[in-house]
């Protein structure tokens, strides 16, 4: 479920086509001092409203939301893919979430929040209520495009219900995103949700993820500019594939179940017209990961 915190004005931002597709576009206001190739990516921040100042979770965030504020040449945007809240979406949650990323928005930095399992959708509005949009695509599913210049993102509503592990997108908006891809097929397609699929990666986690995953599938596979999905929702890093589209699970900011495998951090994405670099930076900057790079390339 998206929410969009766009830096100008919303009036120049959003753009609406066709049968409800809410599109927003950063390659179009890209400045001088823009990264218009490059994405953050993060997911699963988990805050919560009585968590100190200085307790490992706010401060992963923070750390993330510092290195932003200080580039010289800013991201085309954020990405925060789902789990906002720590554990089942309270109030406080939301209005501690919305102090640590107010850094963002003042340094005119675009961000992208969808939902997760363990966020409450009407408690998120009720804290931000601007956000809330008036007419979505789908009921009670907030979906949309994001435009860069060179891949569109597809971000798609997978919360199910609230402290339900598994995700589900439902056939209406599997629908909408069929016609959706169609309409924006001039690019590369990225899917970007919270769960992980049951397709491809690691089934150990297939049981907690996505329930419609083969429905999905059908949707993609046969629209070759579809190249990558990317989730979080494991707390742990990995890539796969399934009929040829990546599968991208990038790394929690909060914590890991098994600190000896994983680690916390985030993902910065450098786009092009053929691929994409994934770098993983680290909340412990002595971690092996630490500015480890990988590059895939599209179908």
């Amino acid at each position: 479920m998206p929410v969009h915190l766009p830096a100008q004005n919303r009036r120049q931002f959003l753009f609406t086509l066709g049968a409800g597709f809410l599109t927003y576009s950063t390659g179009a206001f890209a400045k001088d001092s823009q990264q218009s190739d490059i994405i953050y990516l993060l997911n699963d921040t988990h805050i919560g409203e009585k968590h100190p100042e200085n307790s490992p979770v706010p401060s992963h965030l923070r750390k993330v939301v510092s290195e932003l504020v200080s580039l010289e040449q800013k991201p085309a945007c954020v990405l925060i893919n789902g789990d906002l809240a720590l554990r089942d979406g309270q109030p406080g949650d939301y209005r501690h979430l919305a102090k640590l990323i107010r850094p963002l928005q003042e340094a005119k930095i675009d961000m992208h929040l969808t939902l997760g399992n363990h966020d409450e959708r009407d408690v998120f509005y009720s804290v931000m209520q601007e956000e809330q949009p008036e007419a979505p695509p789908v009921k009670s599913k907030h979906i949309s495009v994001v435009q860069t210049p060179h891949a569109n993102f597809f971000l798609l509503d997978s919360l199910h219900k609230t402290m339900v592990t598994q995700g589900t997108l439902g056939a209406e908006q599997r629908t909408w995103l069929a016609k959706a891809l169609d309409a924006h097929a001039d690019k590369p397609a990225i899917i970007m949700t919270h769960h992980n699929p049951r397709l491809g990666g690691d089934p150990n986690h297939f049981p907690g993820g996505l329930t419609d995953s083969v429905e999905l599938w059908e949707v993609l596979a046969p629209r070759k500019q579809v190249k990558a999905y990317i989730h979080g929702h494991i707390h742990h890093r990995s890539n796969a594939e399934h009929k040829g589209i990546h599968i991208i699970n990038t790394p929690a900011t909060s914590y890991v179940g098994n600190p000896k495998a994983s680690t916390t951090g985030w993902t910065i994405a450098k786009l092009s017209p053929t691929g994409i670099t994934l770098t993983t930076r680290t909340t412990d900057d002595q971690h092996p990961w630490n500015h480890q790079s990988q590059t895939l390339t599209w179908r």
